[in-house]
């Protein structure tokens, strides 16, 4: 625990265990992993019909406010992680939960679920070049990080890659 205030209405979490760079091929998987897991706020319409497993826990034992999971690449490492808020007295259970989730990566992901992951993942990376300034800060990640441009032909199939 880094800060701990006990007189906050609202705990903020972050957990996370060591990813990879970002020319690792093994970030895909990562992202896929990451978008499996999702992110959600309390505001969401749809209640416990979210595509998220730990939105649908947290939503029927209302448990938290949000979650977001991501993956942070760095040249050589990464963070894979997950952000949640929730009540103090909730701390607990949602990581109980969370990290179920994340042993379920390991063990029983569905096809239909990595799919649809794999299909949000690139909605979200045509999403995110709505407009020139972040597809300008697109362009300047990926020369840093890569050393070039990686087209969303590019990026498409890299994550149509069947993963075993």
């Amino acid at each position: 625990i880094l800060v701990r205030d006990d007189a906050m209405p609202l705990a903020h979490v972050a957990i996370a265990v060591e990813g990879v760079g970002s020319s690792n091929p093994d970030v895909v998987p990562l992202l896929i992993a990451s978008t499996l897991i999702g992110n959600w706020d309390r505001s969401y319409g749809g209640g416990a019909n979210h595509s998220s497993r730990l939105a649908q826990i947290s939503v029927e034992n209302n448990l938290g406010y949000s979650f977001q999971s991501f993956n942070t690449c760095y040249s050589d490492t990464g963070l894979w992680g997950i952000y949640l808020v929730c009540d103090g007295m909730s701390i607990e259970d949602m990581l109980h939960f969370a990290q179920g989730e994340w042993m379920r990566l390991c063990t029983s992901v569905t096809e239909s679920e990595v799919t649809r992951a794999k299909n949000v993942l690139k909605t979200q990376l045509i999403a995110q070049l709505d407009g020139t300034t972040p597809t300008c800060a697109d362009i300047g990640r990926q020369i840093l990080s890569y050393g070039r441009r990686i087209s969303l032909a590019e990026w498409n199939a890299r994550i149509d890659v069947r993963i075993d």
